[in-house]
This record gives structure tokens, sequence and C-alpha cells, in this order.
């Protein structure tokens, strides 16, 4: 009789047993390269058309007697000044170090949730992937908490956080619900968990006057968003050029959705 095998999570179809170190090693590989490739991409778009507008804002900060110059006054008065990076060098070289430190985290996650569903076959379904990853982390998000420039007001931190690690986890679970599950009911559960947390709404503050110019905010939500759209998509790209080299051929079958 042939061994008896018990199923795990962890069972890779492309590699027809189960999970080992060599497997975790081919994660971590696949999701390092392609995340310092998007992460060095995301630095460039960061230092060419994000940081501009940061800095434009910063010049904002104190005026208007939001929250942020409340902040500073208080922390003037306790003798603490916050630290932040030197325009130039110092602050280009801190943005790439975040950038790549984002781009190796939402790897592992893009090539571990991948795996479960079969594995990324190629860029071209990788493109799917990525555009995935952009909804549930960029754009759900951001339609209730659209980034945020220094000297504007902004809600409770904590309550902020809840609401968008709920709202991430529903539009993840929706998404998978709609791609996986070959049922009509599963995808109006799937459509009802994504709507969910905008039916709720996000934790707003208590007043949106800001001194920071109207167009310079919608300049950098349209920023932002760009930017981290084109980072998804090269991530997901450079995971499905390079997992057949570590994993081989993808389980077609499971992921044909894409």
């Amino acid at each position: 009789m042939p061994p008896t095998t018990i199923a795990t999570p962890w069972h890779f179809p492309a590699t027809n047993g189960l999970f080992d170190m060599s497997d975790l090693r081919n994660v971590v590989f696949v999701a390092a390269l392609a995340g310092l490739l998007a992460g060095l991409v995301l630095t460039a778009m960061q230092i060419y058309a994000t940081v501009p507008l940061i800095l434009q804002a910063e010049t904002f900060e104190g005026a208007g007697g939001d929250h942020h110059g409340e902040a500073a006054v208080s922390e003037a008065e306790d003798g603490v000044e916050a630290w932040a990076p030197a325009d130039g060098m110092e602050r280009n070289l801190y943005t790439a170090l975040a950038a790549i430190v984002t781009g190796v985290g939402f790897g592992l996650l893009l090539v571990a949730a991948s795996e479960f569903a079969g594995g990324i076959a190629g860029w071209r379904q990788g493109l799917v992937w990525g555009f995935a990853g952009f909804a549930v982390f960029t754009l759900a998000p951001g339609l209730g908490l659209p980034p945020e420039l220094p000297a504007m007001p902004a809600a409770d931190l904590v309550a902020r956080q809840i609401w968008w690690i709920a709202t991430v986890a529903a539009t993840a679970a929706g998404l998978a619900l709609i791609a996986f599950r070959a049922s009509a009911v599963w995808a109006v559960v799937g459509v009802a968990l994504i709507v969910a947390p905008h039916l709720i709404g996000a934790p707003q503050p208590v007043s949106h006057e800001s001194p920071v110019p109207a167009d310079l905010h919608h300049r950098f939500v349209v920023v932002v968003t760009v930017t981290n759209l084109v980072f998804w998509l090269v991530l997901g790209a450079a995971v499905g050029a390079l997992r057949p080299r570590f994993f081989g051929q993808a389980d077609n079958a499971r992921t044909s959705f894409a």
C-alpha cells in the first residue's frame, strides 16, 4: 500500500507534497526578490511625486489650530522634539528602506495567499493578484480614510487602525469568496463583506478644517493611489515571473479565474 499522507493547509499543489523547509525558503526568496524590485520602483515614484507634496504640506504645520499644531505645542512645552529625517539624502534613504521593507512584507503575504490558492502561473496572472492586493490594502481603506498630509486633522488613531484592519480583512475575504466559490450565494456574501465597512463608515475628525489647500490634498491622494497601484502591479508581476523558477508550474485548475 502507498504511504498515507495527512492533508494540511500547507500543501503546495505544484510540488505534490507537504510543506517543508525548502518550500518556506522558496516563499521567502520569491517575496524578497519581488519585494525588493517593487520597493525600489515605489521609492523612485515617491521621491519624484510624493515627497515634494509632503514637503509642501509641511510648510502649513502649526497653522490653523488643528490637532497637529496642538501636538507640536505640547511637545515643545514638555521639552520633547519629534525626530524626523533631514531633507535630501537622509530622507531618501529612509524612504527607500521603508518602501523595500513594505515590498518584502506585502510580497510574503502575496506569495503565501497565492500558494494556498494553487500558485501564480505567470506574470499576467500576477498582475491580477497585484490588482487584488491594491484593492484590499489601498483602494478599499482609502475610500474611507484617504491619505493624509501633515497639518491635516484626523480622527483617533486607534479607531482609524481598527477600521482599517477590519476593512482590509473584510475586503480580502469578500474577494476570496467571489473568486474561489462557484456559487451566487457566496458571491453575494462576498459583496456584502466588501460593502459593510463603508456602510458603517470610517472614523472622522471633529472638524475637517485644515490649512492645507484642497487642491494640494487632492493631488496627494491621486499620486498616492497611482503609485500604490503601480507598486502592487509590479509586485504581482514579479512574483508571477519568479514563482515558476522556485515552485514549478502552478495548479492552473485552482487558479483559472485569472
